[in-house]
């Protein structure tokens, strides 16, 4: 795009018609108008395959219709000097599936079914995928029991170095009202309208002291399949499984039975999972849910010579060769920037990019090696680990949620789910998307219980403005981040992230679009409180009435607008994020 003139640069379906643009059309609108004048053909999209690391993560994919908002006239900035992104309405990437916005809930929330601020914002989010228990407490779970584990479960576990310390363990029939309940968590779905998707404990399998360990905790996955009476069908075994911090890394041999390994390895997991699948795939068949999907635990990091620190070597090829194709689909975590460091804006956001395309080239490069078949990926885990600054509850976090949402559709993938709803506060070094209200979690100080944090805001702007096909798109700026989709409606759309410091002028070109009259856009920007790590968001301009998180009235802010005719050009803040539909003729 470089080396075409400008005229090329501003006309609507210009690209696909090379001749065109070197004559330099007379009859294009000034300012960078999109509206088509050439009366060059609009070349009809092409319907993209669905990529193995996709499947059936995409039955569920639905066309979407969009529906214009209340608005409120903006003034355009000047185009003068402006960055260009071109959207090309005729080149489809993927589906957007509506799997690709999940969050992850877990038991120290508390019953949170009976929470109606959380409930209406958790609804009002949509993310429609809602993982239960955890998370590394998944492996201390026991899902049926109210406040002793079994028998053959250890008072004392160890840890990766071998030192003994009380289990912890977790059950999901307590009484107490600082816990989430099994039945609590269906009452969650229910009422938020998600599909589940619950991770089994595996790390009983490890350190169970029966005859057989991996059958007792295989048959205990089961008995919960039967309870769940068919209502769920994504699950997975254990989490994090190759990481020493994880219950069961390391077992006391002198009480395991069956001649376990002492420190895990992916070939006992994989051949693990295989006992798992078949007594869990057998439960639901005695339920009636025939459509039963379970994930096995691979590793994202694209360490070829063994593992990162703490993790288990070649994890990756043992687990795939020893499982071969018992599993539904690959299970993945990735929390992007560097582990606990007071990393600034800029190494944040530039890890989506390279994190997303990195971790999915080494999960199919994983696959070629062990010789079996490329199964759909779920990044049932995603976050940032940065600390020190406040990054994780933050306008960053939340541009960071955009891109990272933004490059899983580039990448195909079809299901991921956000770390968490709520954790401890921990002097803004959490990764909740709320503000925890239990006082024993450490609640947010001076933030009303549930309080959304930046990153609800711009993930909710981000489902309501993506289309349901990701476009190819390109971006003048190195700075400015751009994600195209077009509905099936008929109209098209940009998301659009200023990841650097100053404000810039972006025009967007749509090509093989016929457009109409308008388009419409929201700017979600950070406050000024904690710079560059803003507690705050406001969205056109509206923002919260307390000290951390948006305005609560987003759902009802009138979008920007303005005429196509002239071009479509918007102002986006340093660190902000436009999110953008165009009308069709």
């Amino acid at each position: 795009m470089k080396n075409f003139n400008k005229t090329c640069l501003i006309i609507a379906g210009c690209g696909m018609m090379l001749q065109a643009c070197k004559k330099g059309d007379s009859s294009t609108n000034s300012g960078g108008a999109t509206t088509d004048t050439t009366n060059a053909p609009i070349v009809a999209p092409t319907e993209p395959a669905i990529a193995s690391t996709q499947g059936f993560f995409l039955n569920n994919w639905q066309a979407k219709t969009w529906v214009a908002p209340s608005t409120k006239a903006a003034t355009k900035p000047s185009a003068d000097g402006a960055v260009i992104v071109t959207v090309d309405v005729s080149k489809e990437i993927t589906k957007v599936s509506s799997l690709e916005y999940g969050n992850n809930t877990n038991p120290f929330m508390g019953p949170i079914s009976t929470v109606p601020v959380l409930i209406n914002n958790i609804s009002s989010l949509s993310p429609n995928i809602l993982r239960f228990p955890g998370g590394s407490l998944s492996d201390i779970y026991f899902w049926d029991q109210s406040n002793t584990a079994p028998a053959d479960a250890p008072a004392q576990l160890l840890d990766d170095n071998g030192t003994a310390s009380a289990a912890g363990y977790w059950f999901g029939n307590s009484s107490s009202s600082t816990t989430m309940t099994v039945d609590d968590y269906y009452s969650a779905l229910q009422q938020t309208k998600s599909t589940g998707l619950i991770t089994v404990n595996y790390g009983y399998a490890r350190y169970g002291t029966s005859a057989n360990p991996v059958a007792t905790a295989a048959h205990y996955a089961a008995n919960w399949v039967r309870y769940d009476k068919g209502r769920t069908t994504y699950w997975e075994v254990g989490n994090e499984i190759y990481g020493d911090w994880e219950a069961g890394y390391r077992i006391d041999q002198t009480q395991n039975k069956d001649g376990q390994v002492q420190i895990q390895d992916g070939t006992t997991y994989g051949n693990h999972f295989k006992v798992f699948a078949d007594s869990m795939r057998a439960a639901a068949a005695q339920v009636g849910n025939t459509n039963i999907k379970i994930g096995v635990v691979l590793d994202g990091a694209a360490d070829q010579n063994g593992a990162s620190e703490g993790q288990v070597s070649n994890w990756n090829n043992n687990v795939l060769t020893a499982e071969g194709n018992t599993a539904d689909f690959f299970v993945l975590h990735n929390y992007y920037t560097p582990y606990e460091q007071n990393s600034q804006p800029s190494v944040i956001l530039g890890t989506p990019a390279p994190g997303t395309s990195q971790m999915m080239a080494w999960v199919k490069t994983s696959v070629a090696n062990a010789g079996v078949t490329q199964k759909p990926v779920a990044m049932d885990e995603w976050n940032i680990f940065s600390t020190g600054s406040s990054q994780m509850v933050s306008n960053i976090a939340g541009l960071h949620a955009v891109m990272t949402l933004g490059e899983a559709l580039k990448d195909q993938i079809s299901m991921t789910s956000r770390w968490d709803l709520a954790n401890s506060y921990d002097n803004g070094d959490d990764m909740g998307m709320f503000n925890n209200s239990a006082p024993y979690q450490g609640a947010e100080p001076g933030a009303p219980a549930w309080n959304p944090r930046p990153a609800f805001y711009y993930m909710y702007f981000f489902q309501n403005y993506i289309g349901d096909h990701l476009l190819t798109t390109a971006s003048s700026n190195g700075n400015i981040s751009a994600y195209g989709s077009s509905y099936t409606s008929g109209q098209a759309g940009v998301i659009l992230v200023n990841t650097g410091i100053g404000n810039r002028v972006v025009t967007v070109n749509f090509r093989n679009f016929a457009a109409g009259a308008n388009y419409y856009y929201y700017t979600l920007t950070g406050g000024t409180d904690n710079a560059p790590f803003s507690h705050q968001v406001y969205v056109n301009g509206a923002g919260p009435t307390t000290s951390s998180g948006g305005p609560s009235n987003y759902a009802t802010i009138p979008a920007s607008t303005a005429s196509i005719s002239g071009g479509i050009t918007v102002s986006i803040p340093s660190y902000s994020a436009v999110f953008l539909v165009a009308d069709k003729k």
